[in-house]
């Protein structure tokens, strides 16, 4: 699966030797794999590496599985996020369609159930459309999270990046500044911040490409 490659995937269990094998498969197909002991500590990487693909145990010390996802759901609904579990009942069913799952996988997770389910978020993540044009010729390469003017790369902070990525994501409303301020700033932003990754993204791309919408956020200007 090539288009694995440069995606980010993080997994979550409290088991150690599970999560050692997981990681280990899940590195044979992808070169950003990250991996997490609890819940709370799943979340907190979720928050510094932004994944595409999630996949977690429900039961874990500190916050459940479950926990987690209701928080990532809370500002982020784009995440694939897959849930791991030994007993599969009804409430989890419903709680699988509240919480945007792509799927819950019964325990033991083997190779032969996590490769469809990869597959699965790979198609998802790809029937959205990678590439976006901006203003003045600018394209952005939505699955490998890169900036370009014809073929040249143009270069980006890790807070630019982050910020453009996540108005893409959004691309047919307003991002709100809680959103950004969560995505980008993990809960620290400043009006100073905001304005500075806005004035120096402006300056990479096109004035026109990002617009403010007074006291609600920003939108990107995608042509179709």
């Amino acid at each position: 699966m090539e288009e694995l490659k440069n995606l980010k995937i993080l997994y979550i269990d409290d088991e150690e030797p599970i999560r050692a094998n997981a990681v280990e498969y899940l590195e044979f197909h992808c070169d950003n794999v990250y991996e997490a002991k609890d819940g709370l500590e799943g979340f907190n990487v979720y928050k510094e590496v932004k994944p595409d693909i999630i996949i977690s145990d429900i039961k874990m010390p500190l916050i459940s599985g479950l926990e987690m996802v209701r928080k990532i759901r809370a500002t982020d609904k784009s995440t694939k996020i897959v849930i791991a579990t030994a007993f599969l009942d009804t409430s989890y069913l419903l709680e699988a369609v509240e919480l945007g799952l792509v799927k819950y996988l019964i325990k033991p997770v083997t190779e032969d159930k996590l490769l469809p389910v990869l597959k699965t978020c790979v198609s998802e993540i790809s029937d959205k459309k990678s590439i976006f044009t901006l203003e003045d010729d600018f394209a952005f390469d939505y699955l490998n999270k890169t900036l370009f003017k014809g073929k040249e790369q143009i270069i980006l902070t890790k807070k630019e990046l982050l910020f453009l990525e996540l108005l893409i994501k959004n691309q047919k409303r307003t991002t709100s500044y809680d959103e950004l301020n969560t995505y980008v700033w993990n809960g620290n932003m400043s009006e100073d911040a905001i304005r500075s990754v806005v004035r120096d993204l402006r300056k990479k791309i096109s004035k026109r490409a990002i617009k403010n919408i007074s006291g609600i956020g920003y939108q990107v200007n995608v042509q179709e």
